[in-house]
């Protein structure tokens, strides 16, 4: 193994590391009666730590970015952090994800295949099938909790979408947030994005605020930053001879596209000439880099992608400022992943620890419909048509600000997957899977400024990391016989570039989508295009095939080599069967239903008891949508009068809110943050214990509509008052429900972002729901799009 500065003391030759924990040792010696008898003796205490040169480990793992975003790649968006790196270590050019977020996390997490770890698709359309349960098996445990167990210091600052959605709530439990799953430090969100300027955000299990505002400047990314910094700085400072596992995973280039506008004003007007020239523009470059060969081919765009020249000319400068947005966003977040770095640095600690800089998730997010969205709540609520052209170029300076909830168009996602076909949930093709990603490690390898083309996966990260600090995979964890790592080392290849490929055999698939590589080969077939709604049956999909030397998957053989491809697709099958693909799942409204999916769901019935302090996600709150309800508070009002929120749910994006403003009861329906309706009481709340309540009556008649309002004092009418649209299907990925406050974005503008806690006590608050429901009306297509907002 590489020799490192920072040797630990001499281990016992009798420390077993393959039983974690590791077994204490039994002191069998001479026991004395009196401890001042000279023959009284007993090995010291001696603190865990991982074998002698065991690196620090810094994973950083970007959201949502395409092979050709990063200037590392080739792309237009400057990351100067990852060429740096990239100069003093390695590019991976044909390093693979899993085409989606929790399944590429959890494979990373764990060293294994994503079925195998029961995260075949995103959290929120978990099933009872082994491979699609969204429960990480006790049989595979994760990297960061084998290496705690050896005496490494933990750490995960940013995104963690591996928790089952009915345990993401105050009572857990706990086991797969990141606490339960190895790290012992955890600062972030869970769930599938947040809000870059009003995320929610835990400290362990514990709803935290951010501690600024975005007029003081406040950005999600900087803030995990700046706690990452503070993290290792004090870990160095107290346990110098203990390295750390540091998990940097921030929300970032996940939609909602935010950044201020220092960042993306530097590439104002650099798009103008859209998405197609930009592709053209890219593969050049790339082939400069050496990060694909010379005879790399730029794959066409398929005809469900549209053309830029086809796309209104009164949307482009919308559609250019789209992506200005989007560069900056990758640019500010490299920045601060160059803090993070820095900082180690510093400490002395950069030679000896081992980075993993992976550039993206997934490839490109195609998620945000042919026009880009200002605010990707309206499209997966089924209302993109209110987004008229007119609307979206009157919004086109609020683009990436607070007031903003964007994402850019499925133009700019597959330019950004350049020169791959395809993009993010389409784990058939390159475009979904190949993700750019730099490996620095000085102490552990001597090639500097080089590339390694050899195949490799998300899945290898894991064992790559034992192999560097010689900790041997463990036989039992917890009392649990572990299966085996599925992943391979990479260590070889990042010490060898002449090294032969190890990684010979991998099979892909999501939501249908699905591919097989072996030594070169790939067989693969799109079953489901990410932001269309129609897909044909399995057994209609058509397979293509591509040869060894096609780097980018442009010339389909099937039609000439039949042999090969139904040899690779046999192939397939059996390594589908082998890590619990099978039964295909392709499904929509049954894995919506929990009780069809066979997963547990945490909150049932048509009546719903919070108290004072609750902040609860969606998925943790009774649906209120399209059908009638009442919200009933008992509350306390001081002598002076009542102010601030009684309860509340949603943000600036869409929601609705129960408050006292200027002493009087107040309602208001926020309606994508476009109209606002509001109800307010005819008098101030008295003084004194009093019941306080809104009924909703439902108008009916199909989703989305209106309703009527009366506000009550102990059962007294004091307010009326109409709500013409509603919302159908959800007010936020990422937005709570608060009793007693707003956090996040505030849900109605009477009020902000901070100083809105209701100034009184709260006993409680009672949320019932009617029975005259529409929920039916909303369709298994609109169910799954909700959900791919979420990851």
């Amino acid at each position: 193994m590489p020799s490192s500065s920072n040797d630990g003391p001499a281990e016992s030759p009798a420390l077993r590391r393959d039983i974690l924990p590791i077994p204490d040792p039994q002191h069998v010696g001479l026991t004395t009666y009196d401890a001042k008898d000279p023959d009284t003796a007993y090995p010291p205490i001696t603190a865990l730590r991982p074998p002698a040169g065991a690196p620090n480990v810094l994973i950083v793992l970007i959201d949502d970015v395409g092979f050709g975003a990063s200037s590392a790649f080739g792309g237009p968006c400057n990351t100067p952090v990852a060429e740096r790196l990239a100069a003093n270590g390695l590019k991976l050019s044909r390093f693979h994800t899993t085409a989606l977020c929790s399944p590429t996390r959890q494979a990373m997490l764990t060293g294994r295949n994503h079925h195998s770890v029961g995260m075949g698709g995103v959290t929120e359309i978990a099933t009872s099938a082994p491979g699609y349960s969204s429960v990480r098996p006790k049989d595979k445990a994760p990297i960061a909790e084998t290496l705690r167990l050896n005496g490494y210091s933990t750490s995960q600052f940013g995104k963690c979408h591996e928790v089952p959605v009915w345990e993401v709530s105050p009572v857990g439990p706990f086991q797969q947030w990141p606490t339960g799953s190895g790290f012992e430090h955890f600062y972030g969100f869970i769930g599938g994005e947040a809000n870059q300027y009003y995320p929610g955000l835990y400290e362990g299990t514990k709803p935290v605020e951010p501690e600024k505002t975005p007029e003081e400047g406040y950005t999600l990314t900087e803030d995990l930053a700046d706690r990452a910094i503070t993290w290792v700085r004090q870990q160095q400072a107290l346990t110098p001879d203990k390295p750390f596992f540091m998990y940097f995973a921030p929300g970032a280039t996940h939609a909602p596209h935010h950044v201020p506008k220092e960042w993306s004003d530097k590439y104002q007007g650099k798009f103008d000439d859209g998405w197609d020239v930009l592709r053209e523009q890219v593969l050049p470059k790339q082939k400069a880099l050496g990060v694909v060969p010379e005879s790399a081919e730029l794959t066409p765009r398929h005809d469900e992608i549209p053309a830029w020249d086809d796309m209104p000319a009164e949307l482009k400068p919308v559609l250019a400022r789209q992506m200005e947005i989007y560069a900056g966003f990758l640019e500010q977040t490299d920045h601060e992943v160059g803090r993070v770095i820095d900082a180690i640095e510093d400490l002395g600690a950069l030679d000896n620890t081992l980075i993993y800089y992976i550039i993206g998730d997934n490839g490109a997010s195609a998620e945000g419909t042919p026009n880009g969205c200002f605010n990707e709540m309206c499209t997966l609520n089924g209302l993109a048509g209110i987004e008229t052209p007119e609307f979206l170029l009157s919004k086109i300076d609020d683009f990436g600000t607070p007031d903003a909830y964007n994402h850019y168009a499925v133009g700019w996602a597959h330019a950004l997957c350049a020169p791959y076909q395809w993009t993010k949930q389409v784990a058939s093709h390159w475009g979904g899977t190949r993700n750019g990603t730099i490996v620095h490690w000085p102490n552990g390898i001597a090639a500097k400024g080089e590339t390694r083309d050899q195949f490799h996966h998300v899945i290898d990260v894991a064992p790559t990391i034992l192999d560097a600090a010689n900790i041997p995979a463990p036989t039992i964890v917890n009392s649990i016989q572990q299966a085996p790592l599925e992943g391979v080392s990479m260590l070889p290849t990042l010490v060898d570039g002449d090294a032969p490929e190890n990684h010979e055999v991998q099979y892909f698939e999501m939501f249908g989508n699905r591919g097989i590589y072996h030594k070169g080969w790939t067989a693969v077939t799109k079953h489901r295009t990410p932001w269309l709604t129609t897909q044909p049956a399995l057994e209609d999909d058509v397979w293509e095939l591509y040869g060894p030397d096609d780097w980018t998957q442009a010339h389909d053989l099937a039609a000439e080599n039949p042999k090969k491809l139904a040899e690779l697709q046999r192939l397939w099958l059996i390594e589908a069967t082998k890590y619990n693909v099978l039964p295909i799942d392709d499904r929509s409204f049954e894995r919506f239903n929990a009780d069809l999916a066979g997963r547990p769901k945490l909150i049932s019935g048509d009546t719903q008891t919070l108290f004072s302090g609750m902040r609860l996600l969606e998925n943790c709150v009774v649906n209120i949508k399209n059908k009638s309800h009442s919200v009933t508070a008992r509350v306390t009002v001081p002598e002076g009068g009542a102010t601030g929120v009684v309860v509340s749910q949603g943000g600036g994006v869409g929601g609705w809110c129960l408050y006292a403003h200027e002493g009087r009861l107040k309602y208001c329906y926020n309606f994508f943050g476009i109209e606002y309706f509001f109800v307010t009481a005819d008098e101030p709340i008295p003084a004194g214990d009093h019941e306080l309540r809104m009924e909703f009556t439902y108008d009916g008649g199909g989703l989305a509509k209106g309703g009527d309002v009366i506000l009550y004092y102990d059962g007294t009418s004091v307010g009326k008052g109409r709500v013409e649209r509603t919302e159908p299907m959800a007010f936020s990925a990422d937005e709570a429900c608060d009793v007693g406050s707003d956090t996040g974005s505030p849900t109605s503008p009477d009020y902000g972002p901070h100083g809105n806690k209701f100034n009184g006590a709260i006993d409680r608050v009672i949320i019932d729901i009617g029975q005259d429901s529409h929920d039916h009306l909303v369709t298994a297509e609109d169910k799954l799009n909700i959900a791919m907002s979420r990851q």
